[in-house]
């Protein structure tokens, strides 16, 4: 049974609203495999808290929305939250389920993750989340196909927003009362009727027990729904089949903007007819995971500040890079001077970084 929404879950303005599940992360201290460990540290990690993050380190106002329970891996989550900048006024308390958590499997192969998160509090998120101000209000809701992998209702929530445009009855409203857009200006999607709304594909096949083609055929769905979609090339070629990053713009061509990360080869992105392509970084890769979530954080960064698409796709590198350089979910962002001197680079110093 769905909890109706609380009425005193107040959160100040914010650039961004993330919304999805966080859990405690347990992970071993070196690379050997979990069942070799005799002790494991403790952290935290949810696609779109790490967004979150990332958006606050580089500066902007982020608020997450999501439900914990009511034990200590959730006050570890919200003091955390809360330390790197990121409003939680709006996160819901439940008493009677608890907080998810996962644990880290490092391999030669990649490091695996095994989850304990079955009838955990956020699964109860649904459709009355879309009455929070907050959401209504920000400038960017980012969500993730994470979420539509967790219950019924967390699906039907990110349908409600992304599908059925359930937060654009107060456009007009939010963007008079908007404090931290006053130029009303968000590049080419700044015609958006309501906030505009960033999704990562963002698949994991281990969450959906409906197989995979219900996994394909729904987040396909939500893709095509948003302004702006993150997907891997290899997501995207197990999902779908589309190997080549144009085959994928092709079959997302509903959304406005797509961006088509391929690794360590860079990222490409498909906006009102023009492709823009800029290398990645080279980068001593400590553990992949959470990258794609910084990339995200990075690119929205930009986003926000109206930069142009060859700077999305910069700061979005940049951010991966730091976030590969970590065993953690949640890297320090790079300083405003170290983005600044990377932006700064004409296309031949930006290709001689790339090559190394």
């Amino acid at each position: 049974m769905l909890l109706p929404p609380t009425t005193d879950r107040r959160v100040k303005a914010a650039d961004v609203v993330c919304v999805g599940e966080t859990m405690a992360v347990l992970s071993p201290p070196d690379s050997r495999p979990l069942d070799e460990q005799p002790t494991l540290t403790m952290a935290i990690g949810g696609a779109e808290s790490n967004v979150a993050c990332g958006l606050a380190g580089l500066g902007h106002r982020v608020a997450w929305l999501s439900r914990l329970g009511d034990d200590p891996f959730a006050r570890r989550i919200l003091a955390e939250l809360t330390a790197r900048g990121v409003d939680v006024t709006g996160v819901e308390t439940d008493p009677a389920r608890p907080t998810g958590v996962y644990f880290k499997d490092p391999a030669p192969e990649g490091t695996r993750t095994h989850y304990y998160r079955g009838g955990s509090a956020a699964t109860l998120m649904g459709p009355e989340l879309t009455l929070l101000p907050v959401l209504r209000r920000a400038r960017i809701v980012h969500l993730s196909g994470v979420a539509a992998a967790l219950s019924e209702s967390c699906a039907g929530l990110l349908e409600a927003i992304l599908v059925d445009r359930a937060l654009e009855s107060e456009a007009g409203e939010s963007a008079k009362s908007n404090e931290s857009n006053e130029s009303g200006e968000l590049g080419e999607l700044g015609e958006s009727r309501g906030p505009i709304v960033s999704f990562d594909v963002n698949h994991r096949p281990a969450l959906w027990r409906s197989g995979p083609a219900d996994a394909a055929k729904n987040l396909l769905a939500l893709a095509r729904a948003a302004d702006i979609v993150f997907v891997g090339r290899d997501e995207a070629e197990a999902l779908w089949g589309t190997a080549r990053p144009d085959d994928v713009a092709e079959l997302l061509g509903p959304a406005p903007l797509v961006v088509v990360k391929d690794a360590e080869h860079g990222a490409t992105s498909y906006a009102a007819g023009t492709r823009t392509f800029v290398p990645a970084l080279p980068t001593q890769v400590v553990e992949p995971v959470g990258a794609g979530d910084a990339f995200a954080a990075g690119y929205l960064s930009a986003v926000l500040e109206n930069r142009d698409e060859r700077s999305r796709l910069r700061l979005g590198h940049v951010a991966a890079s730091a976030a590969l350089r970590t065993r953690d979910d949640v890297p320090r962002m790079p300083s405003r001077t170290e983005t600044a001197r990377w932006l700064a680079l004409d296309d031949v110093g930006w290709a001689m970084a790339a090559t190394g």
